[in-house]
């Protein structure tokens, strides 16, 4: 069949027809939705607010709700919900803070029915509840919920996220009294209508805002997340404690959540930036997409199914100012153009490779090494129809290093025993070299060495120095070569440098040479300095020693070998005479990469010592980062001033024990569930005999 060929699609006794099209519209759409019988489509921005009817072949304008003289900012919309059981109801989240309610069925052209003016910031998101009419629930900037009786000209309830902004609501598809809050601060909360004055569950969802959620219209107690972090999660909110069971990698930024309907895996997320496209993932499989739309020109806004039972229509906005109906045969399949291999390395040594099982067939000429032990797993797809996936069989080998042995330990060792500051330089180098030595990192140590000879003293170097150096240092060579030896060596060199390369066995494939501390004939050795600075027969570049002018470059090297351990570490040393070498840039991604290695192995101080003694302004900043805690009062949940324990509004004390009622003048935990705490200790020891607050409200506290 045709790409734009018409298709028809019956589901639970409803039939839809069409194909992918798309309308040009006045302005960019931040919002859409659809109304019960599918047939038509409201699209709201800051400067547009219509509606389409959905026809076979087009999208028809059918009204323009942008009317009036004087058009204020309640029209400037930030989100747009058509009400599931009264088709004539419109509600609109505004830009100034309005919440307005429209009926289409009023005969004047202005649709306008209730506006309420009670957030005092953007309101972010409008839901009505699936069941009753006239309930309407908003979530805004200003961090309040707020649930609007349409019978009424004002809000029944307020709910206080004691966040700074409420990004998404959504009431619960089967639990009648039930939302769920997504927030600014990466948290979730679960509401009941009925308890205005405390919700009855948070949990930490996201590294980020959240900035949508949904829940699943089949099961119940599914609602999965989407945040900043570039992650959509979903949560089993069926326990007593929200239960992770999916997590989905996307590449940008998460904007919109909408579960696939009749599909009970599958759900479609768009982009809040950089990426354009619209993705349906099958959430069993999340490195993937299982389709992907690829129409809109600019940030995808909006994402609607096009009816509650038909998983083959989605429909879409964008600030590319189209409006589009994605047919899902139309849709491209990311995995028939995904590389079937893999590769993946462990942080302990261990590398595995999965590929095509055609790949791992027996090679009786291949060499096998002390430590290699492989491990085939075959994986054998079952085929489904339904996906249109082509049946499929992979392997997966393992590749582990020698039992007992820990090819890291060098890392943690000499993070811990190297000096970076504090000291002359040549104390440094120095230092840093023997450290290096005894890890059984030769080419390390000898770098270090040539560092000092070179930074120490320059301008001052003769042969004689050089060789008393090095064998002062542990008979390390000090050639250096950034490219594989290739010339041949001149008959003088030859015979003197024919034992190092013997010996070169610990990394042979790295151009550094390095050399084995047990060759004793290098210690004393004269070695003369025209070899040495690479004054040698054959091509010059191949053979030079590090000085002030390729020393970025052995930077540079090591960094790209991985060893960003070494390129950090010089680069502190070292200082200014060669920091002004690299540009800021790279030596933000060396400190950012180290840092990170550092906290993996959980050497916290060491962490701290490089940040602070880094000079990059954005590396500074990290020891300092999320050190501020915004504190709100035990009694009356709002927000403390920065002066004191005391709270402004109800003059309690914040910071009283809930096991021995004294104020905490020391050490104070809290529970970030329920915001009680105390004394550590008495804290622990209550928690050793019971999981609950020791406050008497209720929840499930964990001590970790």
């Amino acid at each position: 069949m045709d790409k734009m060929a018409r298709v028809t699609t019956a589901l639970s006794g409803t039939a839809f027809t069409g194909r992918t099209m798309f309308c040009h519209l006045d302005a960019p759409a931040n919002a859409i939705s659809v109304c019960r019988d599918a047939a038509q489509v409201v699209v709201a921005g800051r400067n547009i607010f219509k509606i389409y009817s959905l026809e076979e072949e087009q999208f028809v304008e059918k009204a323009n709700l942008r009317v009036g003289r004087k058009l204020s900012l309640n029209f400037s919309c930030a989100d747009v919900v058509w009400h599931q059981i009264d088709e004539s109801l419109l509600a609109t989240a505004a830009t100034n803070g309005a919440v307005v309610t429209w009926n289409l069925g009023k005969q004047s052209r202005n649709k306008q029915d209730q506006l309420f003016n009670e957030h005092k910031r953007t309101v972010n998101k409008v839901c009505f509840h699936p069941n009753e009419v006239h309930m309407l629930l908003s979530g805004s900037q200003d961090g309040y919920m707020k649930c609007f009786d349409l019978r009424k000209r004002e809000s029944v309830s307020t709910f206080s996220g004691q966040s700074e902004s409420v990004r998404d609501v959504q009431f619960s598809v089967r639990d009648y009294f039930t939302f769920a809050a997504s927030f600014e601060n990466g948290n979730v909360q679960l509401w009941d209508i009925r308890r205005p004055d405390r919700y009855e569950r948070m949990f930490t969802a996201h590294n980020g805002p959240v900035f949508c959620c949904d829940w699943h219209p089949d099961d119940k107690g599914w609602l999965a997340t989407g945040g900043r972090d570039k992650m959509v999660k979903v949560w089993d909110m069926t326990t007593n404690r929200a239960k992770e069971i999916y997590c989905v990698q996307t590449i940008a930024s998460v904007a919109r959540v909408k579960w696939r309907p009749e599909m009970k895996y599958h759900l479609a997320t768009c982009s809040m930036m950089v990426d354009h496209n619209i993705y349906v993932w099958d959430i069993r499989r999340p490195y993937i997409p299982f389709a992907m739309f690829e129409e809109h020109k600019d940030v995808t806004t909006g994402i609607m199914w096009r009816h509650n039972h038909d998983p083959y229509y989605l429909l879409s906005g964008s600030k590319d100012s189209t409006l589009y109906q994605h047919m899902f045969k139309d849709a491209s399949r990311p995995v028939d153009r995904a590389n079937p291999e893999g590769l993946c390395y462990g942080l302990f040594g261990d590398l595995a490779f999965a590929g095509k099982d055609s790949m791992f067939t027996t090679d009786s000429n291949r060499k096998t090494y002390s430590g290699d032990r492989r491990y085939p797993i075959f994986f054998f797809k079952k085929p489904d129809l339904s996906e249109q996936f082509a049946n499929v069989s992979s392997a997966l080998n393992v590749f582990e290093t020698e039992q007992g042995s820990s090819p890291m330990y060098w890392f943690v060792n000499m993070a811990q025993q190297y000096l970076l500051t504090g000291r002359s330089l040549a104390e440094l180098c120095d230092h840093n070299a023997k450290i290096a030595k005894e890890c059984y990192r030769y080419q390390v140590a000898q770098t270090w060495t040539m560092l000092r000879i070179v930074y120490s003293n320059p301008g001052a170097i003769s042969s004689v120095n050089l060789n008393q150096s090095i064998g002062k240092s542990g008979g390390l060579p000090l050639i250096n070569s950034f490219k594989e030896i290739s010339a041949p060596l001149g008959n003088e060199t030859r015979g003197k440098s024919e034992n190092r390369q013997e010996v070169n066995h610990i990394d042979s494939s790295n151009p550094l040479i390095s050399a084995n501390e047990e060759n004793e004939e290098t210690e004393g050795s004269d070695v003369p300095a025209d070899y040495l600075f690479g004054d040698v027969e054959g091509d010059e570049d191949d053979l030079y020693m590090v000085d002030h002018e390729n020393a970025p470059d052995m930077l540079h090297y090591y960094a790209e070998e991985g060893d960003v351990q070494m390129a950090v570490s010089v680069l502190i040393v070292l200082g200014d005479r060669i920091r002004k070498e690299i540009d800021e840039q790279t030596q933000e991604h060396w400190y950012t990469s180290y840092i990170d290695l550092l906290q993996r192995f959980k050497l916290w101080n060491i962490s701290n010592e490089v940040i602070k003694l880094s000079t990059c302004s954005s590396i500074n900043c990290l020891n300092q980062a999320s050190t501020t805690l915004h504190i709100n009062c035990t009694n009356c949940k709002r927000p403390m001033s920065s002066k004191g324990w005391i709270c402004d509004r109800c003059h309690q004390c914040a910071s009283m024990c809930a096991v021995c009622h004294q104020v905490v003048r020391g050490l104070f935990v809290w529970c970030q569930g329920c915001s009680h705490g105390g004394h550590l200790q008495h804290i622990m020891n209550w928690l050793r005999t019971s999981p609950y607050c020791p406050a008497g409200c209720g929840h499930l506290c964990e001590y970790t």
